[in-house]
């Protein structure tokens, strides 16, 4: 099914939200080769492909996002570690998510991505995380997790239209037997198979809630000239309520 956004008209996205081809890279510093990164041909979201990607009723949690604000204490602008003390005692969105942070992850500004790998330093692109390490049937049960964007710049985030369900069943005979992984998403794309990249711009104190096991994602920080930590929390099982 690929992404779904939660909003209420296409006003509430107008002007927040863009939309690209990937590409793979080959020999590029600071990134894995072969990683899939967005190409630099962003299009403004059209109000009617606002709507393919627009959530309702019956849309499952497994592939919703839903774009959420919570209000920051006022921090000075180069008070980095101020903001992960600040994640550190954070209720995220007071009662509603679970309040047991992930992790924070700092970026400089003007970066494509923004995900490293934690042993070469390399950046890794677009991915899909493993913490419930779930198989091909159940994975759209994955927990989702929350990012709010603790500034001080603005961030994006980057999420690809299909979900790597849809990727590995394209793939594989059999795909009851894999365990997705964010090399089946380059492998989809490297065999020519069409992916777009969205691209929802969050300022401090906006996030999302998504289902980052299911959707190919990451974070960018292209075009802002300042740095942003994003902090996160592990929620619910899609299928929880």
């Amino acid at each position: 099914m690929g992404p779904r956004l939660t909003f209420d008209t296409f006003d509430d996205i107008r002007g927040r939200c863009d939309v690209a081809p990937v590409r793979l890279t080959v020999k590029e510093p600071g990134y894995d080769d072969g990683a899939l990164v967005p190409s630099d041909r962003w299009s403004p979201l059209s109000a009617a492909d606002a709507e393919l990607y627009r959530a309702d009723d019956s849309t499952p949690a497994s592939v919703r996002i839903e774009l959420v604000h919570r209000p920051l204490p006022d921090l000075d602008t180069d008070d980095l570690t101020g903001r992960l003390q600040v994640a550190a005692g954070l209720d995220p969105l007071h009662g509603r998510w679970p309040a047991n942070l992930l992790g924070c992850a700092t970026s400089p500004g003007n970066w494509a991505t923004t995900t490293e790998d934690s042993d070469t330093r390399r950046r890794i692109g677009l991915h899909v995380d493993n913490f419930d390490r779930l198989p091909y049937a159940t994975r759209h049960q994955s927990r989702r997790r929350l990012c709010l964007n603790l500034g001080p710049g603005p961030r994006y985030l980057l999420v690809g239209d299909r979900d790597v369900q849809q990727i590995c069943h394209v793939l594989y005979p059999d795909p009851e037997q894999r365990y997705p992984h964010t090399d089946d998403v380059r492998r989809y794309a490297a065999s020519g198979h069409p992916l777009r990249c969205l691209r929802i711009r969050l300022e401090p104190g906006d996030g999302y809630i998504a289902p980052t096991e299911f959707l190919p994602h990451d974070g960018s920080t292209v075009g802002t000239g300042q740095p942003s930590v994003a902090a996160f929390w592990l929620g619910r099982p899609s299928n929880a309520s």
